[in-house]
C-alpha cells in the first residue's frame, strides 16, 4: 500500500493536490469531519484510517501534547506566515516521500518540513 495521508484543515489545496497528482491517496479533513473539529478529534480520524496527519497547525508540532511514538505519523509544514514559501516546502516534502515511500518509516516520527530541511523527532 503507498502511502495514504489526512490534510488538516488548514493545509491549502494546492499542497494536497501536488500530492495528488504524484499518486498520493490525501483525505481532506472537510471530507471526513467538520472542519472545526477539535485537534484529538482530527489525529483521531487520521489513527483510525492509518493515515499520516499533515498539517500548519502548529500544535500538532508541540510533540508533549502529541508525542509522535503514539501516532502513524505527523508532518508539519513550517510555513510561519511566510505563505510565499509554501510551493518550496511542498517541493520538499514531495521529494523526501518518493525517496521514503514506506509508511512504516513514519510511524511514531513528526516532521518538520521547512524551506531548506526536514528535521525529525521521535
Amino acid at each position: 500500500m503507498g502511502l495514504r495521508f489526512l490534510a488538516d484543515q488548514c493545509v491549502p489545496i494546492v499542497a494536497i493536490e501536488t500530492l495528488r497528482d504524484v499518486g498520493y491517496e490525501v483525505w481532506y479533513l472537510r471530507d471526513l469531519l467538520p472542519i472545526e473539529s477539535p485537534d484529538r478529534v482530527v489525529i483521531s480520524k487520521a489513527q483510525e484510517l492509518k493515515l499520516i496527519l499533515i498539517s500548519m497547525n502548529g500544535d500538532f508540532a508541540n510533540i508533549f501534547n502529541y508525542p509522535p511514538a503514539n501516532y502513524q505519523g505527523i508532518i508539519a509544514l513550517q510555513v510561519r506566515n511566510h505563505p510565499e514559501v509554501l510551493t518550496q516546502i511542498v517541493s520538499r516534502l514531495k521529494d523526501y516521500l518518493s525517496v521514503n515511500p514506506d509508511t512504516e518509516h513514519y510511524r511514531g516520527k513528526l516532521f518538520l518540513v521547512e524551506v531548506h530541511r526536514i528535521r525529525i523527532r521521535q
